[in-house]
């Protein structure tokens, strides 16, 4: 049955709803409005101007509260390529996380928000000689190396002990997407636990008289559901570390904790996880007889993406086979679903009326603009309506671009009634800046 056909069934009533698990903490509906950290979406749109990022500070502390409050003996890493922000890294530092950077660039950020090295992992795949060299002179607490190459280079860099964490793909299959499913084999990232390449990469390290191995690291994927993934990571972890034959003192297991995208997603069993996962770590170290390594994680996306709010003004609308809703922004601040087909919601601020199926698109030359399908939205939505859509708090603001010359949104904090710019929009002058 098409949206279209189960329209007479869910009746035609204009009764404000509000989705349920999918915006930020303590968001609410004043009549058609939406009130997000105590100010109404309307009020926001006209004083920031649309596109605009709306992030909840409370909701982002509350989420990294509670991984701490589930694994108060976890090193809890935050993942900040899910979105680099001076302010979001301070907010982090202050709740007690560590924090994860993926280059030079991502550890900028860091230095400006006064994190703290001893809390900085550096990680990426790929790492250039500058990434590396900015680590050692920012003196980061741990590095995460992920090919022989990298091991040889950072072993001539470093001039003292760095501690290192060598990174393993472990053969899980977290049942997730195919372009964010990193656990795998055949795949970019890490050493390889079947090939016999992590115990070649550990012995590597072991061999540089300037690097002192300290934990291993796996990560088997993003938006994953089974806490049964990650107990099948740590049985191939251990099973790893009992046959290294050295010490182990750390075993990050990474991130990927699902969030809830649609209505009737569900997040995830964080608590469930603390007590499985602590439980498999205890129990396959005494099954092999190595001393349990301290646990690390990485949540990113899990703290931050149902903090975050896109608002867009409706531009146009083209009523043919199907109706299509253009906005003022599109695939250069949301390129998730033009990448791997990530699906969103979308509500209509400020009216109501009788809802229809539309296709929610942007404004960008390509096909593949397209933000949301199949969402139902005032019939008689127009040019100058104000749309909200919740979970863009992870990887938007990071994969942003400035396709078609189009100048990216700023990222707005709200908190308890109060709201205060953290990026600024992007103007012509600094697009025109980089231009000879």
């Amino acid at each position: 049955m098409t949206l279209a056909e189960l329209l007479p069934s869910i009746g035609c009533s204009t009764e404000p709803v509000l989705e349920e698990g999918l915006w930020p903490d303590g968001t609410s509906l004043n009549g058609q409005d939406l009130v997000i950290g105590g100010l109404p979406a309307t009020q926001l749109a006209a004083r920031f101007g649309t596109p605009c990022q709306i992030l909840d500070e409370t909701t982002v502390r509350a989420r990294a509260r509670a991984f701490t409050t589930a694994l108060p003996d976890a090193e809890v890493v935050f993942a900040g390529k899910s979105l680099p922000c001076p302010e979001v890294y301070r907010w982090m530092h202050q709740e007690g996380l560590s924090l994860d950077v993926s280059s030079a660039g991502e550890l900028a950020l860091a230095r400006k928000a006064g994190f703290a090295p001893s809390r900085i992992i550096m990680h990426g795949n790929v790492k250039t000689a500058e990434d590396l060299k900015a680590a050692l002179e920012h003196g980061v607490s741990r590095i995460v190396v992920d090919s022989l190459d990298e091991i040889a280079q950072l072993g001539a860099l470093a001039t003292h002990g760095q501690e290192v964490v060598v990174r393993v793909t472990p053969g899980v299959d977290a049942h997730t997407h195919a372009k964010i499913a990193t656990g795998v084999e055949d795949q970019k990232f890490g050493f390889s636990l079947a090939s016999g390449a992590a115990l070649e990469a550990i012995l590597k390290v072991v061999e540089q008289p300037s690097l002192r191995l300290v934990g291993l690291h796996c990560h088997i994927g993003s938006q994953v559901r089974h806490v049964a993934s990650y107990e099948e990571a740590v049985r191939r972890m251990v099973g790893l570390i009992a046959s290294c034959g050295t010490r182990i003192e750390q075993l990050d297991l990474g991130g990927g904790f699902c969030a809830p995208y649609l209505p009737g997603e569900t997040g995830f069993d964080l608590a469930g996880f603390a007590h499985r996962i602590i439980g498999a770590l205890n129990y396959e170290c005494a099954v092999h007889r190595v001393p349990p390594p301290r646990l690390l994680v990485e949540p990113g996306r899990s703290i931050v993406a149902n903090a975050g709010v896109t608002l867009y003004r409706v531009c146009a609308v083209k009523r043919s086979t199907r109706t299509f809703v253009a906005v003022d922004g599109g695939m250069s601040d949301n390129p998730r679903p033009a990448l791997y087909g990530a699906k969103y919601a979308v509500r209509l601020i400020g009216r109501g009326g009788r809802p229809a199926p539309v296709t929610v698109v942007g404004r960008h030359c390509e096909a593949g603009d397209v933000l949301a399908e199949n969402v139902l939205l005032p019939h008689d939505v127009h040019a100058g309506d104000l749309l909200a859509v919740p979970v863009t708090g992870a990887y938007h603001h990071a994969l942003a671009s400035n396709y078609n010359q189009v100048c990216r949104p700023p990222v707005v904090a709200v908190h308890d009634g109060t709201a205060r710019p953290i990026v600024r929009r992007e103007t012509e002058e600094d697009l025109l800046r980089r231009y000879l």
